[in-house]
């Protein structure tokens, strides 16, 4: 933050920074009566009839935002400042700036221009890396989680990776949680850090229609989230490199911007529907190579970006249906073995063809049904008993990708040794800061209480979007470019 006393050019920038943050309450739509321009990319436009507010344009959706209070829209600049600096607008020759080609669109894998460890795709998706063949190929499982952690769940992940589930290096199996913020118990969350598994960030919120929103309403949903992981669950921002949207509705090129400005390294919201054989994970290079069905999928490129997608999880009779979350499927009916057996032949879809990675992502209600916990722990002893089965995070499933090795090597590779597991955090306290805070949202008038567990100080109040540390300053947060800087308040 800056301090006081700054000059007056320096409050100018903070007014920039804080246009960025304030846009209007949580849940607005587009408007209809505003027409975005065609002939120029996206970027914030003057509102014609007054100059306390501008339009923000996102993939040719107006959205109406308002200047902080006692700041006006600069139509030369592009930002809200003091009344007697502001030129008000609309001024003709002044374009918007272009923050996006409006007809940079994808086009289909060139596998001669795509070369790792920096791109990989094929033509549907499903061609093992390096051009392996199955039988020399690592079947990777992956354990995600989505949402809050806290005393309704932490258990029972403690009991997935209990310590005694061993990769065929030695190494306990890991897992990756796409977290968010309402109702997390952080001291629990630094805890699975520090034993080595994976943090990602889901978003503070997890609010309907983000999917629809702009970039600044991704940018406080996300790197907020993570900013809220590095203050109260003491995880290193430099290890938080994936993210995954809520309800696997992506947000269209604007998240994936979001991705790329702020330093992360994967996205794992689509959704890949059924199909005989799964898809690889695949760098965003070029057009996605399977059918997106949230029709929220990016349509340009992103160098570099890895897309992880969930392959739908389903068995040949349609017995359960079709999920790309395994609690999603209808299997309250079965016993454990039942739910074993469908396991089994959903796994061998992979196992027995490409050996894509098998995701298994799941929400706490699996873990409220006794058959269905007892399933999936006969199902982790089975797997866990092959000779060629690796459990790894996602970020250790990408390094393979970059940089694939034949099983006959994977004893050395150095990514999944014992002594390569990132400890995202230092070990956590033994008796945690409870913490009682005021919460109001934006859209209410109502204060209720929310608690929440940390080994840092408890915050002055309930951290939220635009006050990730809790300080009580709303809008407080500004966030920088990793090409700049680390993100950081």
């Amino acid at each position: 933050m800056w301090k006081s006393g700054a000059s007056r050019w320096l409050h100018t920038i903070i007014a920039l920074l804080l246009t960025a943050a304030l846009h209007t309450a949580s849940g607005q739509k587009p408007d209809e009566d505003y027409k975005c321009p065609i002939d120029v990319g996206n970027g914030n436009y003057a509102d014609p009839v007054t100059c306390k507010r501008f339009y923000q344009c996102v993939d040719g959706y107006p959205y109406l935002n308002r200047c902080p209070s006692g700041l006006y829209f600069d139509d030369i600049s592009k930002y809200c400042t003091f009344k007697d600096e502001a030129r008000c607008g609309p001024i003709a020759t002044t374009p918007a700036p272009i923050t996006e080609t409006p007809l940079d669109l994808a086009v289909k894998c060139n596998p001669a221009e795509c070369e790792l460890p920096y791109c990989l795709c094929s033509k549907d998706g499903t061609i093992i890396p390096g051009g392996l063949d199955p039988d020399d190929t690592p079947q990777m499982i992956l354990l995600t989680f989505d949402g809050a952690v806290n005393l309704n769940n932490f258990e029972h992940y403690k009991k997935v990776f209990n310590g005694k589930r061993k990769n065929p290096n030695g190494c306990t199996i890991k897992g990756t949680f796409f977290i968010s913020h309402e109702y997390s118990n952080y001291q629990q969350i630094q805890t699975l850090a520090s034993d080595g598994h994976e943090m990602a960030t889901e978003t503070i919120s997890l609010q309907q229609g983000l999917q629809d929103k702009g970039y600044e309403e991704w940018v406080g949903e996300m790197i907020g989230m993570r900013e809220i992981l590095r203050h109260f669950a003491n995880v290193s921002t430099n290890s938080v490199v994936g993210m995954r949207a809520p309800f696997l509705k992506p947000g269209r090129n604007t998240q994936y911007k979001v991705i790329e400005d702020f330093g992360y390294v994967y996205d794992s919201s689509v959704t890949v529907p059924p199909q005989a054989i799964p898809v690889w994970p695949y760098t965003l290079d070029y057009k996605i190579p399977h059918e997106c069905k949230s029709g929220t999928c990016p349509s340009r490129t992103f160098p570099g970006v890895w897309e992880f997608p969930l392959n739908a999880h389903y068995v040949e009779s349609f017995e359960g249906g079709h999920c790309p979350y395994l609690d999603q499927c209808v299997l309250h009916n079965h016993d454990p073995t039942d739910v074993l057996e469908w396991l089994q032949e959903d796994f061998a879809r992979h196992y027995e063809q490409n050996k894509a990675p098998y995701m298994m992502a799941f929400h706490t209600n699996w873990f409220q049904i006794k058959e269905l916990e007892q399933g999936l722990h006969k199902f982790l002893d089975w797997a866990n008993s092959l000779p060629d089965v690796w459990f790894v995070t996602a970020t250790q499933a990408l390094q393979w990708m970059s940089d694939p090795k034949p099983l006959k090597q994977i004893a050395k590779f150095e990514p999944w040794d014992c002594q390569h597991h990132i400890n995202a955090a230092p070990k956590p306290c033994n008796i945690s800061n409870k913490c009682a805070l005021a919460f109001k949202r934006a859209t209410t008038n109502i204060t209720d209480t929310r608690y929440m567990e940390t080994c840092s100080e408890c915050p002055n109040q309930y951290p939220w979007l635009g006050d990730a540390e809790g300080t009580g300053v709303p809008g407080r947060d500004n966030y920088i470019y990793s090409s700049e800087k680390e993100p950081q308040t």
